[in-house]
């Protein structure tokens, strides 16, 4: 998909009505095209505005929501008995008698007024509101920023909000690794590995980055993780995923940076792996490193 494709897309995609394949082109292409995210933000945050106005809760929208929401779920489920579009007029001629002061998607106000009331008056024992006030359960991370040393990170509920902190706060830190562990997509999770390599020292950040390091199937994300390790590159554990990567990975560019991280120091417990990458490779440039660190551990280049 190009730009302009892209940029169509943003409203449905926000409210989550397309297609798993346009979801996916449309979050890879996010994450490499600079222009494309700053419209993605600027359509988030226009939401956002929406959100907080006074009247976007107004009870009489929400009802027509609720109503339209139980037309066309009755619509459906009577089949061929009554034709979709006598719900859909139905819906229409309910909505006509609303005010609504500008525009806004249906079938997300639906959505709206669904988690709201579902929220106000699900018992708490099942998550209700004084459960999430209590223990707050979040479904997804949709962005991550870093601004004068605080990192924000909005995060999907029933409706987005903002969490605050720093690096250090255990709330943060833990939605970051959520975000490197469980988010569609792969823009965050490079962010979030971003602001977590600082942060190493801690061995659940460690193995995270590790695990992104050997699963994570964008190559973006798997660079970024190689960046956060190189403090940690004489770690026997580090080096040892390093190796495994540089034999199976298949991005030139994420082994070309695991064997420029592995030179960094000799190890002999990796000289096998060299000297079978030397027999594999071909990328010149990762034989010839390979060969190189081989010659400077006095050991034979082929196998024998």
């Amino acid at each position: 998909m190009n730009c302009s494709e892209i940029v169509r897309q943003i409203p449905l995609y926000c409210y989550g009505e397309v297609a798993s394949d346009v979801e996916e082109s449309i979050e890879a292409h996010v994450a490499e095209c600079g222009a494309c995210r700053t419209e993605l933000r600027r359509h988030r945050a226009f939401l956002d505005v929406l959100n907080e106005r006074d009247d976007a809760a107004d009870s009489s929208l929400l009802a027509g929501c609720r109503l339209s929401l139980r037309t066309a779920i009755a619509a459906e489920s009577e089949g061929p008995r009554r034709s979709w579009y006598a719900g859909f007029a139905e819906s229409l001629r309910t909505f006509s008698q609303l005010h609504i002061p500008f525009r806004v998607p249906v079938g997300a106000m639906a959505l709206v007024a669904l988690g709201f009331f579902g929220a106000r008056y699900t018992p708490e024992r099942f998550g209700g509101v004084a459960a999430s006030v209590a223990e707050p359960m979040f479904s997804s991370v949709r962005s991550v920023e870093d601004q004068s040393g605080k990192v924000h990170i909005a995060v999907d509920e029933v409706r987005r909000r903002m969490v605050t902190g720093s690096l250090q706060d255990p709330r943060i830190q833990e939605l970051l690794l959520t975000a490197v562990r469980e988010e569609s997509n792969p823009g965050i999770r490079v962010e979030s590995i971003g602001m977590l390599k600082n942060s190493t020292d801690s061995e659940e950040v460690r193995s995270a980055l590790l695990d992104a390091l050997t699963h994570d199937p964008n190559a973006g994300v798997r660079l970024k993780a190689i960046e956060g390790l190189k403090s940690y590159a004489g770690n026997s554990a580090v080096r040892r995923t390093l190796a495994n990567v540089l034999l199976k990975d298949d991005n030139p560019g994420v082994r070309v940076q695991a064997i420029d991280l592995l030179t960094t120091h000799h190890d002999d417990s990796i000289v096998g792996v060299l000297q079978d990458v030397v027999q594999k490779e071909d990328n010149n440039y990762v034989r010839t490193r390979c060969r190189r660190l081989l010659e400077e551990m006095k050991a034979s280049v082929g196998t024998y």
